[in-house]
């Protein structure tokens, strides 16, 4: 099956985070599912591959509270979407007698759906979300579909959600179509023993916005590594221009306002000077150099603190309880018997996740614009003392030359990926619900811009890590050294030849690039 750049992107994401397969290869215990400390590193880390999931004792006694309101509630007032129809239908009362049939038609009618099949990995990432969620309390499902769910991913029986999933409002068809599949209705990757859903689950059960949120975390993720792994890149780029460090100095780090800018100068500091106190190239050569280096700790701090707070939205969301109606038990004050708490809110509609993958994609095209910069000294030989396009010597060579067009590309894509899906709403449902988030669409556009993003850096690293073997730079096997010891598959052939292999080994060294980066970051 074809894979579409969101598919791929999140292949990556996940292989970045997967432990190593030593580890898996000697047994991996069961996810612990708590619906309270779920976090976008641990659910990213395991989804590359099946696995087996376990829900707490607390988190089951808390979901089942949630039902057991839920069945109390709705002999004590209307509640949506179990005693009501849904959207414009809000208004429709519905028989008991009718709850079993109702249930069906609402989910038969949810699934229909469109576009591409996503891989395996973005719904295995899924149907982990929406496991947690539930494990949160709140919804009032019945505890066999959340049993169902656990068997399901366990079997790693994967629904066929398509593409078109949601608009920031609830992943409707994605968590319809998951629900089908419980019931035998749907097909799956693999056999599973159909679940009986309870008469009112259908609604609890699409009340997500899962997949979204699956999307979210893995573009999270990516861009997380990603960002680490540019501050080494640059480091080798500086490197090889003679950069002028004190644009990373303690000076720098303490007018600057943002925690990101002290981070940057901190790890590129030490970076640099533990390949050698008085620096790596001695005198740099240049009073004050281009932007794409002078300015990389504003540009690539901001980087860092969007996406760390993009990680704690999308950390919140994932254990949030926030299907609407949320049904809690009463406070135990009340007595032995105490009513359920209802209430129809609108905790599932998600601008924030919508605004923090906008703002980190915008975060990550700036990023990579500053990069192009950085390609552009490092071809010409006023910056670096090489030949043109760090070529061989040859007249006329092109070298690396193809290397900053490639950069280009992927910076338009970039940037195509960073304009606003949030900008956008809609009214739906006979203008019932008159605005969506597009949140979706945001998660989706972030992952390619990870993919972009990846591809750029490998543009440069392939140019870095030439320019500083042409130099013959002699350094420690430690900060910058390291980073250079890592590239060693990296080609060493500067005639003019194919250099698309080399940038697929670069985009598979950014990994290791990014862990080297981060065990440099100074603790104080």
């Amino acid at each position: 099956m074809d894979q579409t750049p969101a598919d791929r992107a999140a292949a990556a994401a996940a292989a970045d985070a997967a432990p190593p397969a030593r580890a898996r290869r000697s047994g991996v215990p069961a996810m612990t599912i708590d619906g309270r400390t779920l976090t976008t590193r641990k659910l990213v880390a395991r989804v590359d591959a099946p696995l087996k999931v376990r829900i707490t004792p607390t988190a089951r006694r808390r979901a089942l509270a949630s039902h057991q309101a839920a069945n109390a509630a709705v002999g004590l007032r209307p509640v949506y979407g179990r005693t009501t129809g849904v959207g414009a239908n809000r208004e429709v009362a519905l028989p008991a007698t009718e709850a079993a049939r109702y249930t069906l038609g609402l989910l038969r009618s949810h699934a229909t759906s469109a576009g591409q099949i996503r891989n395996d990995i973005r719904i295995r990432t899924t149907l982990l979300v929406r496991l947690n969620q539930l494990a949160a309390g709140g919804s009032g499902i019945s505890m066999a579909a959340i049993d169902g769910l656990v068997a399901m991913i366990n079997a790693d029986a994967l629904p066929p959600i398509r593409e078109h999933a949601g608009i920031g409002t609830g992943d409707l068809t994605a968590m319809a179509t998951t629900a089908l599949g419980l019931l035998g209705e749907a097909p799956l990757t693999n056999p599973l023993r159909p679940t009986v859903l309870g008469i009112h689950d259908a609604l609890p059960f699409l009340s997500s916005n899962a997949a979204t949120l699956a999307d979210a975390a893995l573009a999270t993720a990516r861009l997380q590594t990603l960002a680490w792994a540019s501050l080494g890149v640059a480091t080798l780029t500086g490197v090889a221009v003679r950069a002028n460090w004190e644009a990373f100095g303690p000076a720098v780090a303490r007018v600057t306002p943002g925690m990101g800018v002290r981070r940057v100068c901190r790890v590129v500091t030490e970076l640099v000077t533990e390949a050698g106190q008085d620096g790596p190239t001695g005198e740099p050569a240049r009073i004050q150099d281009p932007f794409g280096m002078r300015c990389l700790p504003q540009v690539n701090g901001l980087l860092l603190d969007t996406l760390q707070q993009l990680d704690r939205v999308v950390g919140a969301h994932l254990n949030a309880a926030a299907e609407n109606p949320v049904i809690l038990a009463g406070p135990t004050v009340l007595g032995p018997d105490p009513e359920p708490v209802v209430a129809h809110h609108g905790g599932f509609h998600i601008p924030a996740v919508a605004l923090g993958c906008d703002s980190a994609a915008i975060a990550a095209a700036q990023s990579a614009s500053l990069l192009q910069g950085r390609l552009a000294m490092l071809v010409d030989p006023a910056a670096t003392g090489l030949p043109p396009f760090l070529g061989d010597g040859t007249p006329g060579a092109s070298g690396v030359m193809m290397l900053e067009y490639l950069a280009a590309s992927a910076l338009a894509e970039l940037r195509s990926a960073a304009t606003p899906a949030s900008l956008g709403s809609v009214s739906l449902s006979r203008g019932t619900e008159e605005h969506a988030s597009f949140a979706s669409r945001s998660a989706v556009q972030l992952l390619t811009a990870g993919d972009a993003y990846a591809t750029a850096l490998s543009c440069e690293l392939v140019a870095a890590v030439r320019a500083i073997r042409m130099t013959g730079v002699k350094t420690e096997s430690a900060g910058w050294g390291a980073l250079l010891e890592a590239c060693l598959p990296l080609g060493d052939n500067p005639a003019d030849r194919d250099l698309t292999g080399d940038l697929t080994i670069a985009q598979d060294l950014l990994p290791t690039l990014a862990d080297l980066v981060e065990a440099n970051e100074p603790t104080r």
